[in-house]
């Protein structure tokens, strides 16, 4: 595992876009910005049918595979972090499970491994990765000290209270060996902070950028990042 210092700093890893390539929204985000509710908040956070495959007020309005989404993405993983068949990785947040798939295709005889809190999404996942994800709690990851090379999590530790984001900080950096990378709910400024509070689903931890980063640091999290601003 690696060493979190006894201060407990951390060395930050580093801000990088890793998903410069996946295909930008064509939502029309004004309109969602004057649409939701908190009663959409409600029902998004309980991640069930209603927020993956119910109205799209509520979540996705119907969350299926398509390659063009993280099919040009996980190259840049690929390259950023040197991947081959040796390595393994664990995706918190996976959701059915298609990123993971896209990783088998690119890298064939990669290790995978994804857990999601939602049991709708883990009981829709691909065929493909199936027996490889499960129910779980990125607050309390069931895995051993350094069980993967690397951890991914893309827009999911954000979804929780403050407290238990710091958890899930932890749980990453436990469980990774060699690195990760996530990405949360951010901004730059207060034009960016009100935008970000209509705009939102189901985050219930949002900071600005300094924020997160001095967070990651005082959660000893030494791994890369990046954010999402609408």
């Amino acid at each position: 595992m690696k060493d979190i210092l006894n201060t407990g700093k951390s060395h930050l890893g580093i801000e990088i876009d890793l998903l410069e390539n996946y295909p930008k929204s064509k939502r029309d985000l004004n309109k969602r910005l004057s649409e939701k509710t908190e009663e959409d908040r409600k029902i998004a956070r309980k991640f069930d049918a209603r927020f993956f495959d119910g109205d799209r007020k509520h979540g996705y309005g119907g969350f299926e595979y398509n390659p063009r989404f993280w099919k040009p993405v996980v190259p840049t993983f690929e390259r950023h972090w040197n991947l081959t068949s040796n390595n393994s990785i664990l995706d918190v947040g996976c959701a059915k499970g298609f990123m993971l798939h896209d990783f088998m295709l690119a890298i064939p005889g990669i290790k995978i491994a994804g857990i999601d809190i939602s049991s709708y999404a883990i009981s829709k996942a691909m065929d493909s990765v199936k027996k490889y994800v499960k129910v779980a709690n990125a607050t309390d990851l069931p895995y051993e000290n350094s069980t993967f090379d690397y951890v991914i999590s893309i827009n999911s530790i954000h979804n929780l209270p403050v407290d238990e984001c710091a958890k899930a900080l932890k749980e990453i950096q436990r469980v990774s060996r060699k690195g990760s990378f996530i990405t949360v709910d951010a901004y730059r400024n207060e034009k960016e902070r009100e935008r970000m509070l209509a705009w939102n689903l189901t985050a219930k931890t949002i900071m600005s950028i300094d924020q997160w980063k001095e967070f990651f640091t005082d959660n000893g999290y030494t791994g890369d990042y990046y954010w999402f601003i609408p």
